[in-house]
């Protein structure tokens, strides 16, 4: 005989522990955490190359170099590729063997040749300015570019134009739903949005403290809430996050974090 259903009662408590899982911040509670969030990333952030930059090209770069690879791997890699690419115009009039031998020992070929055929289509066919071809500054037209998702249109129109774009990457992601909804996964495609819910609602109102904002998160996520350790006694928002709230020692690791999520 199979068990029993859940009961009305359970079913109506499991939806009330999910509308508490997720509620958007209030517009005060979102302007003192990214306060908080910038005055730790000035004191502490990695100086890297691309952030001393506005070039949206050099940017894209970039972050096409870092999805799913490390920092100093990229950096290994970074500075000769735009050394021999210095714009997309050059960009796309490169032979592919060319591009592909640049980017060779860096893995994920797909994203070469995805820059590759982005770099041909804005000189064909997107803006332009006095010093050449330039990429889109709205996420929306930049999403439209090959290899160009969510996240990576995000980063580009706040990078490089200090648009008011959010971006969620798997750093940003963790960050968000450790301090905001533990229960939240972001594996999962509904709280993934849930998640850009709230990266957009915590944005602040300007694009210069946009491009801060969102490099914070990210160096956060990178640094000290990390996927292996959250190390919430060097966290900036540990005295308002849910996870760290939990969890009296100065950090958590990664198994018993999961531990806990289960056992609720």
């Amino acid at each position: 005989m199979p068990p029993p259903g859940p009961s009305s009662k359970g079913k109506k408590a499991a939806r009330r522990r999910t509308r508490r899982a997720f509620a958007l911040p209030s517009p005060s509670d979102a302007q003192d955490l990214s306060r908080r969030l910038r005055a730790w990333f000035r004191r502490h952030a990695r100086e890297l190359p691309w952030r001393s930059t506005r070039d949206a090209y050099h940017i894209l770069v970039s972050e096409l170099m870092l999805q799913q690879t490390q920092v100093s791997r990229v950096l290994d890699f970074y500075p000769g590729f735009i050394a021999r690419f210095p714009d997309l115009e050059t960009l796309a009039a490169a032979r592919p063997a060319h591009v592909m031998d640049q980017w060779q020992g860096l893995g994920y070929y797909a994203r070469a040749r995805n820059l590759h055929a982005l770099a041909r289509r804005v000189v064909r066919e997107g803006p332009g300015t006095t010093r050449g071809a330039t990429l889109p500054a709205e996420p929306a037209e930049l999403r439209a570019l090959p290899g160009v998702g969510a996240y990576t249109a995000g980063a580009v129109a706040s990078f490089a134009y200090e648009k008011r774009a959010a971006l969620v990457d798997t750093n940003v992601a963790r960050v968000l739903q450790r301090f905001f909804s533990p229960r939240l996964l972001p594996s999962r495609a509904r709280d993934m949005t849930r998640l850009w819910a709230i990266a957009e609602a915590i944005l602040p109102r300007t694009g210069k403290a946009v491009w801060t904002h969102n490099q914070a998160l990210m160096e956060l996520g990178a640094l000290v809430c990390t996927a292996r350790v959250a190390r919430c006694s060097e966290c900036p928002l540990k005295a308002r996050c849910a996870t760290a709230n939990r969890n009296a020692d100065g950090g958590i690791g990664i198994r018993r974090l999961k531990a806990k999520r289960k056992a609720e």
